[in-house]
């Protein structure tokens, strides 16, 4: 059974870092693309940062430059590196895996296509 358990969300004032965590256990998949994404309350969610099997990355145009993505394999780890928040960061966080190999831009707009799903931490940045 594959579980993904997400982790370091706080609440922090504008210009400052987090760094979100995401676990997988139980995964036989190899090659899978591994993703963060957010939902704000009301808005539909969307793909933030995605990284593919040959760890190349993709990053929604908004965080481009403050965010950066990058796993650690030896720890089964998935982690995104989140700088100068701003408070339309604040959102929803999930990691989310994929059984099959997909390349980072397309799992950044295919977040339909990702078979695993965590159940999120929360990012809030005040102005």
């Amino acid at each position: 059974q594959v579980q993904l358990v997400e982790s370091g969300g706080d609440s922090v004032e504008a210009g400052g870092s987090l760094r979100l965590s995401c676990i997988v256990s139980g995964s036989p998949y190899t090659r899978s693309s591994m993703c963060w994404f957010r939902q704000a309350p009301g808005k539909e969610r969307e793909g933030v940062a995605t990284i593919d099997s040959n760890r190349q990355t993709s990053y929604a145009d908004s965080v481009k430059g403050r965010f950066t993505i990058f796993k650690d394999n030896a720890k089964n780890t998935l982690h995104l590196q989140m700088n100068s928040l701003k408070p339309e960061d604040t959102a929803m966080y999930y990691c989310a895996v994929s059984k099959w190999a997909y390349g980072s831009s397309y799992a950044l707009k295919n977040g339909q296509d990702m078979d695993f799903w965590g159940n999120g931490t929360q990012v809030t940045v005040s102005s």
